[in-house]
């Protein structure tokens, strides 16, 4: 009998999609990876703010970019991104990160130094013994793994996103956000299997999503 086969999950959706709540069950039910690209250019925007490197300085983000070291850390079935050896804290979500991630994620120099690293990320879910990753964001299944086993774009009612998003305590302009991220959130071009997740609860959202999986994994 040949041996299961890895899987790649790339997940998209804007902020509040439920992108992040089902990914991490994944993550959990199939033994998969679970990645947030998120976090990571949350890190990466702290970096730079305590750099005070705007995103608006090309020439100071070209110059700093590539000095930048990037490294993994495994903390239970998510990988936590290292900048120079160091993990991101709390600062992360911030007031001020919160208000300029979205920006830096703009910036096709930001997003191109991280791109290496985030399908590294494929490799550490191997030599760690998962059968697959599964990794959430913007430009996942388009940019990042545009021949991901199973690609999903998930999308919700901007009321109700903006909903969750202060059930979550986050004070996020839902509409704004869009605005900025539609530079590297394309759902056309990623082909992939969209879900409206305004009237579904978690459990369905997760449920439909799997359903998908367990067939590419032959479960």
């Amino acid at each position: 009998m040949g041996s299961s086969p890895f899987i790649i999950v790339a997940i998209d959706g804007g902020a509040a999609s439920g992108k992040s709540s089902s990914s991490r069950i994944l993550a959990e039910r199939f033994n998969l990876l679970h990645v947030d690209t998120g976090s990571f250019y949350r890190h990466l925007t702290s970096e730079l703010l305590r750099r005070g490197v705007p995103h608006t300085d090309l020439p100071a983000l070209r110059a700093v970019l590539p000095e930048l070291k990037f490294d993994t850390r495994l903390e239970g079935r998510s990988a936590r991104m290292l900048i120079g050896g160091q993990p991101a804290g709390d600062e992360i979500r911030s007031a001020a990160v919160n208000e300029h991630v979205a920006h830096y994620a703009a910036v096709p120099e930001v997003r191109e130094v991280l791109i290496g690293y985030q399908r590294g990320q494929a490799d550490v879910a191997r030599q760690h013994g998962f059968r697959g990753l599964v990794m959430e964001g913007r430009d996942i299944g388009s940019k990042i793994f545009p021949a991901a086993d199973c690609r999903f774009f998930l999308f919700a009612d901007p009321a109700e996103r903006a909903k969750r998003r202060a059930a979550e305590g986050r004070q996020d302009v839902i509409g704004q956000r869009d605005t900025i991220d539609s530079v590297r959130l394309n759902q056309s071009a990623q082909g992939a299997i969209a879900i409206d997740s305004t009237f579904l609860t978690l459990e369905q959202v997760v449920d439909r999503l799997a359903a998908d999986i367990a067939a590419k994994l032959g479960a």
